[in-house]
């Protein structure tokens, strides 16, 4: 897909909606600030999937939902729209296909994951929608970098593709990916299976991330998680209300139809955790 940029007025949202003032130029001061302040100001996202509602890779799409309506998304969304505005911008933008956990999935889930190369001071990999983990440009090189308050490495695999990994406690998360463009359709038909088949993870479960400054908010189900430099805290919600009370002032969406879900967010996490729930905190 050849990236359609953002029209000046729409460039212009975008910077609005996530706090950049103008002049932006195509350099690395202006990739790393819009990068920082996207995945803060704009939460990662999965409730349009659980309320059964239709997602597509429509960057166009994506720029009415997380701008215009001031909602989050997920990664073909986030990537789409931040892929439309840094080409808008001037850099040189090239959307790849992944496939997340694939060492444990195998290459069925490649185009499960939508990630950015963007070339500036050499080729970056650019994500604002892995879950908010990656919070800035991550340089196309073996590394390790501290993605304050998570740690984010980038190596090869065994067959010579990239993996990046962000590491969350005792667990990891990660990706594969090569740096040449996307199969669009393979992008297409991921999305379409993530956002309707039972076993996809994001069918199952409510899934609500943000960054903030030194910190990351996550929200699983009903059990609310907040990791800073001195560990986690964990909380489950009690309700409705809290859950739609916590979209709103911790991940900056208002979303009251999220209420519907909570029926179906008590039974899975009976389900997955029974009398081993979550401690308050």
């Amino acid at each position: 897909m050849a990236i359609e940029p953002l029209s000046p007025a729409q460039l212009a949202a975008y910077l609005a909606r996530i706090g950049v003032s103008a002049p932006v130029a195509a350099d690395l001061p202006t990739l790393d600030a819009i990068v920082r302040a996207h995945v803060q100001a704009i939460p990662f996202e999965n409730i349009d999937v659980q309320l059964g509602r239709s997602l597509t890779i429509d960057p166009a799409v994506a720029f009415a939902k997380l701008v215009e309506a001031r909602r989050g998304g997920w990664c073909y969304e986030h990537n789409g729209v931040l892929g439309a505005a840094l080409s808008a911008i001037g850099f040189d933008v090239v959307r790849m296909s992944a496939g997340v956990m694939r060492q444990a999935r195998g290459d069925e889930c490649m185009g499960s994951h939508l990630c950015l190369l963007v070339q500036c001071d050499g080729p970056k990999l650019v994500d604002a929608g892995f879950g908010s983990w990656l919070g800035a440009p991550v340089p196309l090189e073996p590394g390790q970098w501290m993605h304050d308050p998570l740690p984010v490495s980038l190596g090869r695999t065994d067959d010579a593709m990239w993996r990046v990994s962000v590491s969350l406690g005792p667990t990891a998360m990660s990706y594969d990916f090569v740096d040449q463009p996307a199969d669009e359709d393979q992008l297409s038909a991921l999305c379409h299976w993530q956002a309707g088949d039972p076993a996809s993870v994001f069918v199952q479960n409510l899934t609500v991330q943000r960054r903030l400054s030194g910190s990351y908010l996550m929200l699983r189900g009903k059990v609310l998680t907040v990791v800073g430099a001195h560990g986690e805290e964990r909380r489950e919600l009690g309700s409705a209300r809290e859950l739609v009370s916590i979209l709103h002032d911790l991940f900056l969406i208002d979303v009251p139809e999220a209420a519907d879900l909570w029926p179906a967010i008590e039974a899975r996490h009976e389900a997955l955790f029974g009398a081993q729930a979550a401690p308050m905190t």
